[in-house]
């Protein structure tokens, strides 16, 4: 993903604010995360509702799991493409305090709405969000995804999630790019690709 001037400016600003925070021996002030929450958005969209399919949704994402994710971009152990390309570099300018106000930030602001997924897939996906597939050993995604995969103890908010990225990440799971992701290795590891893309598209259109 190549980032525009707007971004570039935006990144500027953010080392540039932290910069002065770290020299004056200042904690991360409110504006350092207003202007981190505008580099988020030129990608993730307007409050963190994505429209971009291969780009996640941030908007009432668990804190725990927002936090958990920067910090992994920023020390590397998550090495998908996307997390290489872009964001690696924009973590590496977020300390701590930056990082937890992003996670409040974006907690707190109205989930992306579901959008119609494709009808032939739906009902499939969410058979094995709700039941799992007991003969293969996949337990029920609502388990650790909550109802309606609202999220729970940790575990992502998926509901509205953009199809294309959950199904992107689910392949993922299946390597060793995302090292914290056991339990989805094991969950994935028995489904077909049509079944990743059945959970997907169930996922988005709640």
């Amino acid at each position: 993903m190549r980032i525009t001037n707007r971004v570039a400016a935006a990144v500027v600003a953010i080392a540039t604010t932290i910069g002065i925070a770290q020299a004056q021996d200042a904690p991360t002030t409110r504006e350092t995360v207003n202007r981190a929450s505008h580099v988020c958005v030129a990608c993730h969209g307007d409050g963190g509702r994505s429209e971009n399919p291969v780009i996640p949704s941030l908007a009432g994402q668990s804190r725990t799991y927002l936090v958990a994710q920067l910090r992994d971009f920023r020390s590397q152990v998550r090495a998908e493409p996307g997390a290489r390309g872009y964001m690696w570099g924009i973590s590496a300018l977020l300390d701590d305090a930056t990082i937890d106000g992003l996670a409040d930030h974006f907690a707190a602001q109205t989930p992306a709405p579901g959008k119609p997924g494709k009808p032939g897939l739906v009902q499939a996906g969410r058979e094995i969000f709700v039941n799992g597939i007991p003969a293969r050993g996949v337990i029920a995604c609502a388990t650790c995804h909550g109802e309606g995969a609202r999220g729970a103890a940790g575990f992502p908010r998926l509901a509205g999630q953009q199809a294309d990225y959950v199904y992107a990440q689910l392949k993922v799971f299946g390597t060793a790019l995302r090292p914290h992701g056991l339990v989805m290795r094991a969950e994935v590891k028995p489904l077909s690709p049509t079944d990743m893309r059945a959970v997907a598209e169930y996922v988005q259109s709640l």
